[in-house]
């Protein structure tokens, strides 16, 4: 085989050393409020400590440390299984989620910042888990990767084989040419903005615990909350607002974030998916008030915020709620569900599709009608005023449709398990686009705890392909990716 097995063994030691560590971090919690979870921690974190150095110390003096694509592609869906069987444990051992199914569903869903739930009492955890529950989805947001490109300076290892895996989308616009430089000034606006809205939410109203895992979960546009009714918890108009703010900047291309920031404008302005990306929000928005406000005209602001809101929780895959849309009415419901499959912008820390595949379909889709009229005629597909090469274009085609297949089969062996309808395909729909909140008995207003082991278990596998761009994990369980030459 041609996979370099040392580097790939060292970069998942580091990963879990660092997984050790941030979980060391939930002990203060638990020891403030007297919680006895603190020795089930601390057990999850020497575990991860003993096995991730033993790991780095085996393989850190490799002499070759050249990587290429294929070793990319399985460090990148290695490091997030690793992390989420070893990121489970914290739950298991303090017995706030005794069953495996249970705990390594909460966890996937947290590394994969999709924010479904088996909980039907979020309140009744521990601080310190619920502080670990949303320090997953954190660290999941930027992508679990970007650490080690991060870290891969040190061990002498280029890391470009390892971005392209994780965001095959974001190459089109880098922040510089250098994958290091990239990693941390990802990581810096991240970090900032996270901290700025803890500040934000802990002046607004929350307390210092709330504000920290809001701010963690609603940066990575997670969704995960301290609350059983999630941000409808605060009835505070500010906090929506505030959130509906943060999950649109999480879900904007994290390029546009950072030429937005050296108060450059004009990059927003200009880039096409931005521009897609904002009206499509503000069309959105409209046509769900305008259906409300018909029923009932009683309070326009609140309809506003709440179609607001619930419209931009889904587009941005963030799955916070306010209110169950599911409840508002058929043709709404049918919106939501459909808005699943859309997702925001690439670059960013959101789930789905991504806008810019449904644009580049439907302009070649124009340009095949065009062609049928003028079949004489030359023309040119182009998404931000540069063409888009075939090969894109047939990666994009391919992607959709594999998408659409999952989807599909997914959908059938839900049935199969004795699901319902409505329940099925909305889980498939919420997990593979890391949503959260699905429609049928996974809605807002309910979790994923009645569904039988099995169909978590499968769940959590879609989570983990949606969350990898679907190629990057299917490709690894191809034969043909396993073949000496």
């Amino acid at each position: 085989m041609r996979f370099n097995l040392s580097v790939i063994g060292n970069i998942i030691g580091i990963l879990l050393m660092i997984n050790g560590m941030l979980m060391l971090t939930a002990i203060p919690f638990a020891l403030y409020h007297s919680e006895e979870s603190w020795k089930g921690i601390l057990i999850s974190s020497l575990i991860n400590l003993i096995i991730g150095f033993f790991l780095y110390y085996r393989t850190k003096n490799t002499k070759n440390k050249d990587l290429k694509r294929r070793d990319g592609y399985l460090i990148v869906t290695s490091s997030w299984v690793f992390m989420c069987l070893f990121g489970m444990l914290p739950y298991i051992f303090t017995n706030q989620i005794p069953n495996v199914s249970n705990a390594f569903f909460e966890t996937v869903s947290g590394y994969t910042t999709t924010g479904a739930t088996i909980l039907d009492d979020v309140e009744a955890l521990d601080y310190s888990i619920l502080y670990w529950r949303s320090l997953t989805q954190w660290i999941g947001g930027m992508g679990i990767i970007v650490l080690a490109v991060a870290i891969l300076p040190f061990l002498g290892i280029g890391g470009m084989q390892l971005f392209v895996a994780e965001a095959p989308v974001f190459s089109l616009d880098k922040l510089q040419p250098r994958i290091k430089e990239t990693a941390q000034r990802l990581w810096l606006i991240y970090i900032s903005f996270t901290i700025l809205l803890f500040f934000i939410f802990w002046a607004e109203g929350m307390n210092l615990f709330e504000a920290v895992n809001h701010a963690m979960t609603t940066f990575a546009t997670g969704g995960f909350s301290t609350k059983n009714a999630s941000i409808g918890y605060f009835e505070s108009p500010l906090i929506q607002y505030t959130v509906i703010l943060f999950m649109f900047i999480s879900a904007t291309n994290f390029t546009l974030t950072y030429f937005a920031l050296k108060l450059d404008f004009g990059k927003l302005y200009r880039n096409e998916e931005f521009r897609i990306y904002f009206s499509f929000i503000i069309v959105l928005t409209l046509m769900v008030f305008g259906t409300l406000i018909l029923i009932d005209s009683t309070y326009p602001e609140a309809t506003f915020r709440d179609s607001l809101f619930n419209i931009v929780s889904i587009v941005t895959t963030t799955g916070f709620t306010t209110a169950d849309f599911t409840g508002w009415t058929e043709f709404i419901t049918i919106l939501f569900f459909i808005l699943m499959f859309f997702g925001a912008s690439a670059g960013s820390t959101s789930g789905g599709i991504k806008i810019v595949r449904h644009v580049v379909l439907l302009k070649n889709s124009y340009i095949e009608i065009k062609k049928q009229l003028h079949q004489s005629g030359v023309f040119t597909l182009k998404f931000n005023n540069r063409k888009v090469p075939n090969e894109v274009v047939s990666n994009i085609l391919a992607f959709t449709m594999l998408y659409v297949v999952i989807f599909s089969f997914g959908s059938i062996i839900m049935s199969l398990m004795g699901i319902d309808f409505m329940t099925a395909i909305g889980s498939v729909a919420a997990t593979l686009g890391n949503v959260g909140p699905g429609i049928g008995e996974v809605g807002p207003s309910s979790t994923y705890n009645s569904i039988p082991e099995a169909g978590k278990w499968f769940l959590s596998l879609l989570m983990f392909i949606g969350r990898l761009e679907l190629f990057t994990f299917l490709m690894i369980i191809t034969p043909i990716f396993w073949r000496s030459n």
